[in-house]
């Protein structure tokens, strides 16, 4: 007998489907407030099952962060000038979103300038 039998992998795919709802209620999330802060930031989502999105903000100077969430998989793309500085899959996309999150979380006071490169700092690139 299968450890669970169906029980088990019925419930691996709801918890599934949970996981990725919640990451895409997030992004969401995440966009308005980088947008507030005056980036250039997007959340699409297709349809109304919440179960992909398509997540991406301009960080200034043609620097550009896409991140993509679906049932096939999780996407961290980081490019400059058109081209692709960083590609992440997995738990590390979603490290390098907290990492951006946290940075929008935890900026402290008011800007100096009006200009969105002083809100975040660039994130730091990780060699491959």
């Amino acid at each position: 007998m299968l450890l669970g039998g169906r029980k088990v992998f019925t419930r691996l795919a709801q918890q599934h489907c949970s996981f990725v709802r919640d990451l895409v209620i997030n992004l969401q999330a995440l966009a308005i407030v980088l947008e507030k802060r005056g980036y250039l930031a997007s959340c699409y989502t297709c349809g109304g099952q919440m179960n992909s999105a398509s997540f991406m903000v301009s960080l200034g100077e043609n620097h550009l962060i896409r991140f993509l969430v679906s049932d096939y998989g999780i996407t961290w793309t980081e490019m400059r000038d058109d081209l692709e500085l960083m590609k992440l899959e997995g738990a590390e996309a979603i490290s390098q979103l907290q990492e951006l999150a946290n940075l929008v979380k935890y900026q402290i006071g008011p800007s100096k300038s009006n200009t969105p490169d002083s809100l975040i700092p660039e994130p730091q690139i990780q060699s491959i």
